[in-house]
């Protein structure tokens, strides 16, 4: 199984959902940066389950240990272990569905790939395991604040309901993530009214990042956008990734979509935006864009027909604490995901820069 991620800041992420305790190993984090626990512990609470009424009642405090790698909060250049203990698993749950097979899940995957799997919580397959890569998301912002580099990402849409507007200061005041509040109360009555009916609902996350150089990621493989869109669907709940006008592109002309270069103070900019801050694999200083398109929670209270690990036909019936979106709960591992990206390629690219200076020499 593949658990790591990264070339040079690279990550492994270890645990499951009602494991004792999960957690991730940053290795390549350069010495002599500050990091904050408080920090990281801030982006956890963003994540947590139990958090409102329209997310999993499951209570976890999802607290961070850190284990190695910092000395009086300074990285040292050794492996950061960030730990974070299971205190309200209940697996009693799962008993009547260890053999089945739940729609729309990766039970069926995981049984055919390697002949069993934790059917507790659905183990490395669950949600929970996102703790880690927001734990390790929480450092690589810090090292990216350096750089002035920003990252935020909100809730586009739930169903139906899409966010007209785009107010970066609602995003944390409602439990949906919204950057509409006016949207925002139309999104919670819908994801409270699909609860009540025991099924769930998906939606689209927008993914922003100011304040990047232009010039990152390579022209041919390793494209800042490939990566990028690969490290979003990485997450299990996302189905389909655009950047920039992303589908929009097929319907319009050139003459439509090519962005015209102008100079903006001392640097060159570009009047619009249609490619989302990248060409040519490579950004262009402006600010990058991207959607993701997250599917409902396949655990829901409707019985549903399936076949046991035997192949026999059967129903299932899905208890325990799940879901009705988790949409407002991914918003923080999207933006992780894409920190641990930008983080990667800003460390290539200072390795390039650091080369050619000793050739000048």
């Amino acid at each position: 199984m593949s658990n790591s991620f990264g070339s040079i800041f690279r990550i492994t992420t270890w645990g499951e959902s009602h494991g004792n305790s999960l957690g991730v190993v940053i290795d390549g984090c350069p010495p002599g940066i500050k990091i904050s626990q408080g920090f990281i512990q801030k982006e956890l609470n963003r994540r947590r389950p139990g958090q409102s009424d329209i997310t999993t009642p499951r209570n976890e405090s999802d607290r961070v240990h850190i284990r190695s790698g910092l000395l009086n909060e300074i990285t040292t250049g050794m492996p950061i272990t960030l730990e974070i203990f299971n205190q309200d698993a209940d697996s009693s749950k799962y008993e009547d569905i260890k053999h089945k097979w739940r729609p729309g899940h990766a039970d069926f995957t995981y049984d055919q790939k390697y002949g069993i799997r934790d059917y507790r919580g659905s183990g490395r397959a669950s949600g929970r395991e996102t703790a880690a890569r927001v734990a390790a998301g929480a450092v690589a912002k810090q090292i990216l604040a350096l750089f002035n580099i920003e990252i935020y990402a909100f809730t586009r849409a739930i169903g139906a309901i899409t966010a007209q507007k785009i107010n970066r200061l609602e995003i944390e005041k409602n439990m949906v993530r919204s950057p509409d509040k006016e949207a925002a109360v139309e999104m919670i009555a819908l994801v409270q009214q699909i609860k009540s009916q025991q099924d769930s609902i998906g939606g689209i996350v927008e993914l922003r990042i100011l304040n990047l150089p232009a010039g990152l990621g390579e022209p041919v493989f390793n494209k800042f956008d490939a990566a990028m869109a690969g490290a979003i669907m990485g997450l299990g709940a996302v189905k389909a990734v655009e950047i920039g006008d992303g589908f929009g592109v097929a319907s319009a002309l050139g003459s439509q979509n090519n962005d015209i270069f102008v100079k903006k103070g001392e640097k060159a900019g570009t009047l619009t935006n249609h490619c989302g801050g990248v060409l040519g694999g490579m950004t262009t200083g402006e600010e990058f864009i991207l959607r993701a398109a997250v599917k409902p929670p396949a655990s829901i209270g409707i019985e549903q027909p399936t076949l046991t690990n035997t192949l026999e036909p059967t129903t299932i019936l899905v208890e325990g604490r799940h879901d009705p979106t988790i949409v407002p709960r991914i918003v923080p591992v999207v933006e992780s995901m894409a920190a641990l990206v930008v983080v990667d390629f800003l460390l290539r690219q200072k390795c390039i820069e650091n080369f050619t200076r000793k050739g000048e020499k």
